[in-house]
């Protein structure tokens, strides 16, 4: 499945999901939310549903316009905006919340999943795979947003990379796989 294809029609996506293509950035805010608007989603509110579809053809014009460093910015805004579960304390935690939070902000059909496939604390290292239909690039911003909030203290770097031994959305895949090392 390529990138922006809703899996199943009649999904719906939070307002605070929508309203993060308009917040990552403080720049062309007033564009990103015309973009939408052209596609359907008007009126948008923080608490209510909107059309997956839509939204999905706003962000791929958006990320036509304006690149991949807007879709990894937009990724890695999703945390500050969206509906996420409370009393997440380890980057454990904060991984696994992604599919919750992914949960709680889209309804209404098949949206996919966020999975942690494997999370080895000792060896530094996670695997992530990721099946929904946003940009691969999203989902890089996304999860560096989480693991940057929750490093442990005695991490000094990290690496969020596209596992590109799998297929991934980049190829027309329905999934893409991440390796995290921190």
């Amino acid at each position: 499945m390529a990138h922006y294809v809703p899996f199943e029609k009649g999904v719906e996506v939070m307002g605070e999901a929508v309203l993060s293509i308009i917040n990552a950035l403080r720049t062309g805010q007033e564009e990103r939310r015309e973009i939408l608007e052209r596609h359907g989603i008007v009126d948008l509110k923080e608490g209510e549903w909107y059309s997956q579809d839509a939204y999905l053809k706003g962000y791929e014009e958006i990320g036509k316009l304006k690149g991949s460093a807007t879709m990894f910015m937009i990724g890695s805004a999703i945390p500050s905006n969206a509906v996420f579960p409370e009393d997440i304390d380890t980057l454990e935690k904060a991984l696994n919340s992604i599919d919750l939070a992914y949960h709680m902000n889209h309804r209404g059909g098949d949206i996919g999943y966020y999975k942690v496939v494997s999370f080895d604390e000792e060896k530094r290292k996670a695997i992530m795979e990721c099946k929904n239909p946003y940009h691969s690039i999203f989902d890089k911003g996304l999860i560096t947003a989480m693991v940057v909030k929750f490093l442990p203290m005695d991490s000094k770097n990290f690496e969020v990379i596209l596992d590109t031994e799998k297929e991934s959305r980049m190829d027309g895949a329905d999934s893409c796989t991440y390796n995290i090392t921190w």
